[in-house]
């Protein structure tokens, strides 16, 4: 309910401060299990996938942001999944596939952390690993331009990249470099 508020409230907003633009709706599944996979340049990311996608979205975000308690409560309530990002968080991933079991849509920048420049930062395996345990559709999106002021930001959401071909086969560190090197493609291809 306060995702949905939130939205409500920080839509017009977003629209008035940074007159975004978006092409490929028509690429967004309307139900299902999702994983919208994006680049990530600011702190604003997030907040922008959020109200201007349809779905509600749960997000990784950094541990760090949990320590005082009233602000870790808000950002559970908005969908937020706390995560340890210096390890393979297990309780994080876990939390991530009950959220893609439930046929929700769970959002994560494969890069995982903000590209001060805007370049594309080699993925870690993270998506590809959650890609293949819950067999979700996973939709690329590129978020292109800077976050100024009453200057337009582009994002462009491609069509679901098949994965399908992966999901019989036992997990190697060799298949996650293949399948994490589709998807960081599938984002740089967007224009």
């Amino acid at each position: 309910m306060l995702y949905y508020i939130g939205r409500i409230l920080l839509t017009p907003l977003v629209y008035l401060l940074f007159w975004p633009k978006v092409t490929g709706k028509e690429n967004l599944p309307k139900e299902g299990s999702t994983i919208i996979f994006a680049n990530h340049t600011s702190g604003f990311d997030p907040i922008i996938l959020g109200c201007l996608l349809p779905r509600k979205i749960y997000f990784f975000a950094k541990q760090e942001l949990f320590k005082f308690a009233p602000f870790g409560a808000l950002l559970r309530l908005l969908g937020a999944i706390p995560v340890k990002r210096e390890s393979a968080d297990i309780t994080a991933i876990k939390t991530a596939l009950r959220v893609l079991r439930a046929g929700k849509v769970f959002g994560i920048f494969p890069e995982g952390t903000r590209s001060k420049s805007g370049s594309i930062q080699n993925f870690t395996h993270g998506a590809a690993a959650i890609a293949h345990k819950s067999r979700a559709v996973a939709v690329p999106v590129k978020i292109v331009g800077r976050y100024r002021l009453f200057r337009s930001i582009k994002m462009i959401i491609g069509k679901p990249l098949n994965l399908e071909r992966y999901y019989d086969k036992k997990i190697t560190s060799s298949m996650l470099d293949q399948m994490t090197a589709e998807m960081s493609e599938a984002i740089k291809s967007l224009a």
